[in-house]
């Protein structure tokens, strides 16, 4: 049995899946800029991408953005802090000891209600900043990206698996599709993992336009959270939020009669 994950006023794993905006300024002001045009859109969560950020190293800025991304949003707007690392796709020019230490002094603000930990940090430093996380009262989506391929079904479903036995309240997994066939892989993964051996909420998407369904169908085969754009993507096959949302509401009611 799948037990939903509450964070601030959602849940988690019930009803349709929860619209996430992700932030990808590089400054202070681009950030600030991007967190305003959210603020009018119909999405749940927002993703700080603090790999994006030019003062990434520096740790009192990086709490600094957060705690100003908390004063903008208030206590409605749940905010998801991510590092993503080059070898997932993403900006971080990081070491992994810098990598902890960054996610660690982010924690203990009041700024954030998840963190993102990818699953290629390895089993100690995975555990380092989910122990953190969950004594104070923090969630963990715990990630895995390919950008190049779409792993067999055992495979994906093996690294799902491993997400929940490290403790992962969201274990999260994204891959690169090149034919339909393999967008068909990632939902047969996440359906067979939601009715064999999740027992909490999980995010499974196909990138880029072959995968868009996978984006939508998250209520159907099992994918609480799905990424949306304002205006600058974070990842290929983003859509824009506004879209996400029209079609999101229209699934849902018709699987609600």
């Amino acid at each position: 049995m799948i037990t939903s994950v509450k964070v601030r006023n959602l849940i988690l794993g019930q009803g349709r899946p929860k619209i996430c905006v992700p932030i990808v300024g590089q400054t202070r002001e681009e950030i600030a800029q991007a967190a305003e045009e959210i603020r009018s859109l119909p999405a749940e969560l927002v993703e700080w991408r603090a790999d994006w950020f030019e003062a990434l190293e520096d740790e009192a800025a990086v709490i600094q953005v957060l705690e100003d991304l908390r004063e903008r949003f208030g206590e409605e707007r749940a905010i998801l802090f991510t590092i993503r690392t080059q070898k997932e796709g993403g900006q971080g020019r990081i070491s992994l000891s810098r990598y902890q230490e960054l996610n660690l002094a982010a924690l203990q603000t009041d700024g954030l209600d998840l963190v993102d930990v990818e699953l290629s940090a390895g089993q100690e430093t995975a555990a380092a900043i989910v122990e953190a996380a969950h004594r104070l009262g923090k969630k963990v989506i715990m990630s895995s990206h390919d950008f190049y391929r779409t792993p067999e079904v055992e495979e994906m479903i093996g690294a799902l698996k491993r997400m929940q036995e490290w403790n992962a309240d969201i274990p999260k997994l994204a891959v690169m599709p090149k034919s339909r066939m393999d967008v068909l892989k990632l939902l047969t993964a996440t359906l067979t993992m939601r009715e064999q051996y999740a027992d909490r909420p999980m995010v499974t998407m196909a990138m880029a336009a072959e995968g868009t369904i996978t984006r939508l169908a998250g209520e159907t085969f099992g994918s609480c959270i799905t990424f949306g754009c304002a205006s600058k993507a974070s990842a290929p096959g983003q859509i824009e939020v506004e879209q996400l949302h029209q079609v999101l509401e229209i699934i849902h009611n018709s699987m609600s009669t």
